[in-house]
Formats: C-alpha cells, sequence, structure tokens
C-alpha cells in the first residue's frame, strides 16, 4: 500500500504475513516511527492511520501502521502536502490497491473462460483455443465448430456460472 521512491532514505521493505498483526502498542509504534505518542493520536483522530483496539480501548498498532505513520510523515516533511490531503491520498491507494485486487481476480476468471461464437442464424459454437474468429458469413460458424473455418459474424465470451 505505501509506495516509496526506491531512491529514498528510508526504502520500503517487502511486507511479511505478519506485517498485520496489531501487537504493538502505541509507546512502541511511536518509537518505531519516531513520533511522539500525541502524534499517533492526532492521526487516528483524523483518520490517517487507524489502528485496532483492544477490549479495553487500547490502540494496537501493526507493522504496516508503523509504515502508514512513516509515509505520513515523508508527505508532510519532504514534500509540503497538509494532513487533509494526505488523508485522500491515502484514501486514494487504498482505492487503488482494491480495483488491482479485484481487476486480478477477474483477469483470473477470464483466463479459464470459454469462448464460443453465435452466427447470424443463431447457431452458437464453441470456438477452439488459439482460434482467430474472424467476421464472416452465417455458414462460417458451422464450419467453427467441424473445425474448418473460424469466422462468424459475433464473438460472445461466456465464463459458466457454479449452476450452468
Amino acid at each position: 500500500m505505501v509506495r516509496r521512491d526506491p531512491g529514498a532514505a528510508t526504502a520500503q521493505v517487502p511486507f511479511n504475513a505478519y506485517d498485520d498483526a496489531p501487537v504493538l502498542a502505541i509507546s512502541q509504534a511511536a518509537a518505531l516511527a519516531g513520533m511522539h505518542p500525541q502524534t499517533l493520536r492526532q492521526y487516528d483522530r483524523l483518520g490517517l492511520v487507524t489502528p485496532r483496539r483492544t477490549m479495553g480501548r487500547g490502540r494496537r498498532y501493526s507493522q504496516r501502521d508503523v509504515a502508514k505513520l512513516l509515509e505520513v510523515q515523508r508527505l508532510s516533511q519532504e514534500e509540503g502536502i497538509n494532513l487533509a490531503a494526505i488523508r485522500r491520498i491515502l484514501a486514494l491507494e487504498e482505492q487503488v490497491d482494491q480495483l488491482e485486487s479485484r481487476l486480478d481476480a477477474l483477469s483470473a476468471r477470464l483466463e479459464g473462460g470459454r469462448v464460443f461464437a453465435a452466427g447470424v442464424s443463431g447457431d452458437v459454437v464453441m470456438v477452439p483455443r488459439g482460434r482467430r474468429v474472424r467476421r464472416g458469413s452465417p455458414e462460417d460458424a458451422g464450419r467453427a465448430v467441424a473445425g474448418q473455418g473460424t469466422e462468424t459474424r459475433a464473438l460472445v465470451l461466456w465464463r459458466p456460472g457454479r449452476g450452468d
């Protein structure tokens, strides 16, 4: 989620599975980020970095939260961006990450999809993988099934659902 310039003094370290575990108390997270605990409380109130809470309402930060704190500090100090703009930047980065994940999932679903061609007469045929489909006459749809040709009037991508 946090993107850093490779040449920056604090280069991004790849995250592992434990980076999302909320195990750091506010004093520990503040020390790792080089900030005062009151700054972390302020960032929490502003919605910049929202830690998870314990049963007693204490804040618990993860390594990913600490990386986000460092990014907020960098944007504020090095780039001169105000906190409201930083909040918007972080929200947009999170939205981009979600959209990229969704795109990856949709692309994975399409990779295994089947391709069907529909002729003008209504004939629907499955087009073998690797065959190129070109516009042609309605009779060509039947030849595509027989492996004699691959020309059709229309192309439909269909992925059967669980009930199909």
